[in-house]
């Protein structure tokens, strides 16, 4: 069954379908959450929020081939609200030392730069590049989340992107 028939199962309340969704979805909801949120309970409670509240409202979807881009919307605004609860309670990443392996410290200094090389951009940069590379939205569908025109997004996408590479110092 493809994701438009799901999207259609679901709003019409079918439970299963939308579990089919979730499934083809988790992975690229959490990473999105993830680097948003830079914590792994944030993200994993953004998802739940964002899946619950999608659960609720996916009835009200009024074009199936919009469930990606509407579905980060909900993902998006979850993080928001995340990110303002948690404004006085940001904590530096730490990089736990016990038991980990040269390659698990590379590892941690790679994800460590990735994150200092996002937070060097602005927000809108920032979202954007988060829901291409990290999502895999397409730049229309970003477009609609970030209400710019396809053409701006791969523009800002294609700038961030050489700005990341610069702090990187590739």
């Amino acid at each position: 069954m493809d994701e438009k028939q799901l999207v259609l199962l679901a709003g019409g309340g079918d439970k299963d379908a939308f579990c089919a969704l979730y499934s083809l979805y988790k992975d690229k909801l959490y990473r999105y959450a993830f680097y948003r949120l830079k914590s792994k309970e944030d993200a994993e409670d953004a998802v739940s929020e964002a899946v619950i509240s999608a659960f609720q409202q996916i009835g009200s979807l009024k074009k199936a081939e919009a469930f990606s881009a509407w579905i980060f919307r909900i993902l998006y605004c979850s993080c928001n609200s995340i990110i303002k609860t948690n404004v006085n309670k940001r904590k530096l990443i730490e990089i736990n030392s016990q038991g980990e392996t040269v390659s698990d410290f590379k590892d941690e200094i790679v994800k460590t730069e990735l994150i200092e090389a996002l937070e060097s951009l602005k927000e809108e940069e920032r979202e954007i590049v988060l829901l291409s590379v990290v999502s895999g939205l397409s730049s229309k569908e970003i477009a609609k989340i970030c209400d710019l025109t396809s053409g701006a997004v791969r523009s800002k996408l294609s700038r961030s992107l050489s700005k990341m590479r610069k702090f990187l110092g590739d």
